[in-house]
């Protein structure tokens, strides 16, 4: 499945997930350290009423750049359906695109256990694009680089800025 050494043993994995980003992150409290006297008073952090208000991100990526970074509109929830329609159709042309001599038959597709990704319809789409699916762990956490690397980063990055529409 792999070649033994090279920086090819990689590029035919895709991989990516999901997490929410509210409208108006809470910077943490590291963040907010500062020297004060004696007779000054810390500044409050007021929490904004934007943290109910939270938008999903879906970014599907390989070893060397972003392929697929969906916004799930307002008042949707991810489903299979929408997996399918939305994501995985996205997919296949952005393989294509990035690599157009290599079929989509030679790409590994890594994603959790979640219910839109297990779900009949698919496996049946990532079936008929040729794709492959690494099988994960049930109970092991999510290998994915988007949890140890652009994830915390970006909510690190964005954390006390306020947005009003995403």
């Amino acid at each position: 499945m792999f070649e033994p050494h090279g920086p090819k043993s990689f590029s035919v994995i895709v991989t990516g997930d999901e997490t929410l980003f509210p409208f108006f992150i809470i910077p943490p409290k590291r963040l907010n350290h500062m020297w004060v006297d004696g007779q000054g008073e810390r500044p409050v952090m007021l929490r904004q009423g934007f943290q109910n208000r939270k938008r999903m991100f879906t970014v599907l990526l390989n070893y060397s750049d972003p392929l697929v970074i969906d916004i799930l509109s307002q008042d949707t929830t991810m489903t299979a359906t929408y997996y399918v329609q939305n994501v995985l159709s996205q997919v296949k042309s952005a393989i294509n695109e990035q690599r157009p001599k290599v079929s989509t038959s030679r790409t590994l597709y890594l994603h959790d256990n979640a219910g839109p990704h297990k779900a009949r319809a698919t496996t049946q789409s990532l079936r008929e694009l040729g794709i492959q699916v690494l099988p994960d762990p049930t109970y092991n956490p999510h290998l994915a680089p988007c949890y140890f690397w652009l994830f915390p980063i970006l909510k690190d990055r964005l954390a006390g800025r306020k947005f009003d529409r995403i």
